[in-house]
């Protein structure tokens, strides 16, 4: 279980699975969760030669949290250098990018400036651009103080998915989570815009879309406009993911990724659209 002292002080917690000699991949969880989201597709891929890192981002998991908790210790920015202080602590070459929703929002931040750290990048659960009411971040706060952790836990585990043996790991995650943090977290998350990022960058980029992932759904017709007829632009549709596509469509998910890092190797042209 590596770990590093960020920039500003807090120690940060990353797992580091597989052969120190493979292609170096990260996978980025979202708001909430932490690194045993990603521990299975983290062996999984590691089984195959991949050299894969999986971080607790700060404030979540094992990794500390600021203090004191504000959104400005908690900004986009912030956490998007954390994971660049990750990847030099673990000394790789440029990576694999796999994100699910704020995982990869902060890919994206770091397509900005650090492009040439990424082979490719890719996205689940991700809108590349937000525009929601700030009260929403309020609401995290509010909703476990109301209704208490279990309650959230079990509410928000049967929102994001339908299978029914996907739902106690997230139950626990959320239950587990601080919602202090997730309220400091949201006051960034509910406004941001990052498209131009995508759209300036040259590397193979794939965006995953779980047709049950209704919510994000709803908010990528900007991103979709922007990136859709772009040549390195890959959308593959995983009809039976949710939010958490990697567990509740794991064999789609999986073979889609396989195939879009496949194609980049190959250097064949990805395919723009195809279902899962």
């Amino acid at each position: 279980m590596p770990s590093f002292t960020s920039s500003d002080g807090l120690r940060l917690v990353y797992d580091d699975v597989g052969p120190r000699g493979g292609t170096p991949l990260v996978i980025c969880h979202g708001l909430a969760a932490t690194a045993e989201q990603m521990a299975a597709d983290a062996a999984y891929f590691a089984g195959l030669g991949y050299r894969v890192l999986v971080p607790d981002l700060r404030g979540h998991g094992r990794s500390e949290k600021p203090q004191p908790v504000s959104p400005q210790a908690l900004s986009i920015a912030r956490l998007a250098d954390d994971l660049v202080e990750m990847l030099d602590h673990a000394a790789t070459g440029p990576v694999h990018w796999l994100g699910n929703s704020l995982g990869g929002i902060l890919g994206l931040e770091l397509l900005g400036a650090h492009e040439h750290r990424m082979r490719s990048f890719a996205t689940y659960g991700t809108a590349y651009a937000l525009d929601l009411p700030a009260w929403g971040a309020r609401a995290i706060p509010l909703a476990y103080g109301i209704a208490g952790r279990g309650l959230v836990g079990r509410l928000t585990a049967w929102a994001t998915t339908r299978d029914k043996a996907v739902r106690p790991l997230l139950e626990k995650l959320v239950s587990q989570f601080d919602p202090v943090i997730g309220g400091a977290l949201a006051a960034n998350l509910t406004r941001y815009d990052l498209i131009a990022n995508a759209v300036a960058a040259r590397l193979p980029i794939l965006m995953l879309r779980g047709g049950l992932d209704r919510s994000v759904n709803a908010a990528l017709g900007p991103t979709l406009a922007a990136m859709g007829d772009r040549p390195n632009f890959t959308l593959v549709e995983l009809p039976q993911g949710g939010h958490c596509a990697n567990l509740d469509a794991t064999d789609a998910f999986r073979a889609a990724l396989l195939r879009f890092w496949e194609a980049i190797g190959d250097g064949r042209p990805a395919t723009r659209s195809s279902t899962a």
